[in-house]
């Protein structure tokens, strides 16, 4: 197995992945898991010359800043 483009694409995988579990689980630092895994994401676009990749993982990022902003906003003050 050689690592072609430095292991990026398979710690992307397993950032992914495990983003995906943590969010299933309503743990809210998924969404930074998953920014970590979109920022690698878009480093293999950058290595792979893919702007689609690139293009696609930046908005995914944005998207999961908007899901960090929006899950606090959800949250209600308890009624007494």
């Amino acid at each position: 197995m050689t690592l072609q483009y430095y292991g990026i694409d398979w710690l992307a995988m397993v950032l992914t992945l495990v983003a995906i579990y943590m969010l299933g689980n309503k743990s809210r630092s998924g969404f930074g898991v998953m920014m970590c895994g979109n920022v690698c994401w878009m480093g293999l676009g950058f290595l792979t010359g893919s702007l689609a990749l690139v293009i696609a993982n930046f908005t995914f990022f944005s998207m999961n800043v908007r899901g960090i902003i929006k899950w606090g906003m959800d949250e209600s003050p308890a009624k007494i």
